[in-house]
């Protein structure tokens, strides 16, 4: 279930806030400036190719784009049997920021978007049919778990794709992982 749980940033061990309201969690974050909704689930194989995913939510990537300027829109897909897995986890497990905001659909499975946000953790279990959209210059980290299961559409102004600024905080490695948040 898609869940958020708010830290304090000076005691990011147990949370102070925790809700799996979706109505809660959309004020919660637009009331820092984050986007987030849900999408209408579109019926399809898990092992869907990206073009048939883009072409299924077209209508709602198109409005994106317009919107906020965007201008490509991609398919990340990983699965437990990847060999990858764990330097994959750990590339988006340190604290950094984008020049653009970072957006994600989740079109099947789960993953930890943590948010760093003056003085709070925010750290948003999103799930399918999940959209998210962290400003650009805000301090965040991902954590797909060890055994991640997901596909996403990514949407991106640069075309060159994901490109992060890392902040050397480590506050990423003071706060709770994956396997703890998701009850994996």
């Amino acid at each position: 279930m898609t869940t958020l749980s708010i830290f304090a940033a000076d005691a990011p061990g147990v949370p102070r806030y925790v809700t799996e309201d979706v109505g809660e969690i959309q004020s919660e974050l637009d009331a820092r400036g984050v986007r987030f909704e849900q999408w209408a689930t579109r019926p399809m194989p898990d092992d869907a190719a990206p073009e048939d995913i883009l072409e299924a939510y077209a209508e709602e990537v198109q409005k994106l784009k317009a919107e906020s300027g965007f201008q490509a829109a991609d398919v990340i897909s990983l699965s437990p049997g990847n060999p990858q897995k764990e330097a994959l986890r750990q590339k988006f497990l340190d604290e950094h920021r984008h020049s653009e905001d970072e957006v994600r659909f989740f079109v099947r499975g789960q993953g930890l978007f943590y948010l760093h946000i003056g003085e709070e953790i925010l750290a948003v279990l999103c799930q399918k049919n999940d959209l998210i959209s962290v400003p650009d210059g805000t301090p965040h980290w991902f954590d797909m778990g060890p055994e991640p299961s997901f596909t996403c559409i990514r949407l991106f102004t640069n075309t060159e794709g994901w490109v992060a600024n890392f902040t050397g905080n480590d506050i990423a490695s003071r706060t709770p992982r994956y396997e703890k948040l998701a009850g994996a």
